[in-house]
């Protein structure tokens, strides 16, 4: 089995107050996932604003806030295992986030021997 991060990433976070009927439905969603025991890590699943991050760079230069290079702001994570690309893809595709014009990254988790 390989591991694969799905990293949820909203627009406008400040926007972003979730209903109860969404959260439901986002819970749902995980839920399904572990019963299947595809579940590797929680994570943190929903992060904090992005007034409350620091970007820690070369020559320990901090600034404020989160990656300024991109445009969306990452509402957290989790790491399923499955074993396949495509088979994460699938999970990903299940989720409520695209409802709310959120996107989610794939990527497969390297591991060290």
């Amino acid at each position: 089995m390989k591991e694969f991060a799905l990293i949820f990433r909203i627009k406008d976070i400040s926007d972003f107050k979730p209903s109860p009927e969404q959260m439901q439905e986002r819970m749902n969603w995980l839920g399904s996932i572990a019963a299947r025991n595809k579940l590797a890590d929680k994570g943190n699943t929903l992060l904090p604003s992005p007034e409350s991050a620091k970007t820690v760079k070369p020559d320990n230069v901090v600034t404020d806030g989160p990656y300024t290079e991109i445009k969306e702001f990452i509402a957290g994570y989790i790491v399923v295992k499955v074993e396949t690309m495509e088979e994460a893809v699938e999970i990903a595709k299940a989720n409520p986030i695209f409802k709310v014009g959120g996107n989610i990254e794939v990527r497969e988790v390297l591991k060290r021997d």
